[in-house]
């Protein structure tokens, strides 16, 4: 039977304000190659970090986390990387679905999985089935996900609405746009965090973004844990908000 996943880090005062975090996990090659050890060795111990990271979330009182797991990009990778990502997505799901139903987590995919393998898709929609009815934290996770190819998406589906005269075109507004996302039903993103030193967003929840606060760490994501993300959230904490106000 599967029991609560023991505290890796303190309980955190939960007043950082934060309901939504997004990390664009990077650096795994890198933490790799600093090593002298093969990439795959990397993803593995960024697989790690994902279960540190997202235990901590729940600890620190978050709605939702969302991980920047395959991007759209990441199929012009070599095929056995691709291979052996796709390998631990499906170890990850499940050796961990268990844990995330013990917790009353909710798992949410956004980003067009279903060009994955079959078997793979057939297992990714069980554990959203199996989860679907968990009503504390949500770990949103972003699979063959690119936020320019969801803008299309989301162009494409009001275009049909207003050609089939479901709505005009001149009353589309942001909420519109905001419902067909696939980040919908979702708490608005309060911050951004990428790992590695890089400063950009890598076609990354770029409507969402577009008030969170962003937070860049030289950490390579492997090393990414409840310390880090308590780091974070403490900038966070301090950051003044002013959504184009004063």
């Amino acid at each position: 039977m599967a029991t609560k996943a023991k505290r890796d880090i303190p309980l955190p005062a939960v007043n950082h304000g934060a309901r939504h975090v997004a990390i664009i996990m990077d650096g795994n090659g890198r933490w790799a190659k600093k090593r002298l050890m093969p990439r795959l060795a990397g993803h593995k111990a960024g697989v790690e970090a994902v279960r540190r990271t997202a235990r901590a979330a729940r600890e620190m009182g978050l709605e939702c986390l969302t991980l920047y797991a395959f991007s759209s990009e990441n199929w012009k990778r070599p095929a056995s990387e691709v291979s052996d990502l796709m390998g631990l997505l499906s170890h990850f799901i499940q050796a961990d679905i268990d844990e995330f139903d013990a917790n009353d987590v909710r798992l949410k995919i956004i980003g067009n999985y279903r060009a994955f393998d079959p078997a793979l898709v057939k297992l990714i929609d069980n554990a959203v089935d199996r989860t679907a009815g968990n009503s504390g934290s949500i770990l949103a996770v972003a699979l063959n996900y690119g936020s320019q190819d969801e803008m299309v998406r989301v162009a494409q589906t009001l275009a049909a609405k207003a050609a089939a005269g479901e709505i005009a075109p001149g009353d589309i507004g942001a909420e519109d746009i905001s419902n067909c996302l696939y980040t919908a039903g979702l708490p608005p993103l309060d911050l951004l965090i990428r790992t590695s030193g890089e400063q950009r967003l890598s076609n990354f929840m770029l409507w969402q973004a577009a008030y969170a606060e962003l937070y860049f760490t030289d950490m390579l994501w492997p090393d990414f844990d409840g310390e880090a993300l308590a780091a974070a959230l403490s900038v966070f904490k301090e950051r003044e908000r002013r959504f184009g106000g004063l």
